[in-house]
């Protein structure tokens, strides 16, 4: 756990699902409990986007339907979302903050909680489209590495004339 912690510290990006907001090392990062209201009935859940340009939700309407779901309901026991990219509905009347983001050290941590082992979540193409995009966007920026090179007076941009000497 603690080398996990170090490496999304470092800047490894980190995905949590479902239940996993109740893995040590999400707790820890989050500093909070992470603890909320649930219920295993099957019923309907509509996760409504509610940053539509944030990149996490690219490609997706209004909201995803999910006919069968397992419910999270608030309190929800984390800290404020640096982004807020999802809440979600349910057919029992909860809300649900489902889709969050936030940024410790540097990396990047998505939470989604769409997800479940008995409900056919996973399979739903708009469900895998939220998790791929949270991918991409929780991954390192690539490392532009520049590499100093030398520039001698004859390639200058423009016409200079050495004056004094030099180390090299």
């Amino acid at each position: 756990m603690t080398r996990v912690q170090q490496r999304v510290l470092a800047g490894i990006g980190l995905i949590v699902l479902h239940s996993g907001h109740f893995l040590k090392v999400f707790k820890r990062l989050m500093g909070t409990s992470c603890a909320l209201s649930w219920r295993e009935a099957g019923e309907r859940e509509r996760v409504w986007v509610v940053n539509p340009s944030h990149p996490i939700a690219a490609g997706i309407g209004d909201c995803i339907e999910i006919e069968q779901s397992e419910m999270y309901g608030e309190p929800f026991g984390i800290p404020t979302p640096e982004e807020l990219i999802f809440v979600s509905w349910f057919q029992g009347g909860e809300v649900f903050r489902s889709g969050a983001t936030w940024t410790r050290g540097s990396g990047r941590i998505f939470y989604f909680s769409p997800g479940h082992e008995v409900y056919p979540i996973y399979h739903h193409a708009d469900v895998q489209r939220v998790i791929a995009n949270g991918i991409r966007w929780a991954q390192p920026p690539s490392q532009v590495t520049v590499k100093p090179r030398h520039v001698p007076v004859e390639q200058a941009r423009e016409m200079i004339h050495v004056r004094g000497g030099t180390v090299h």
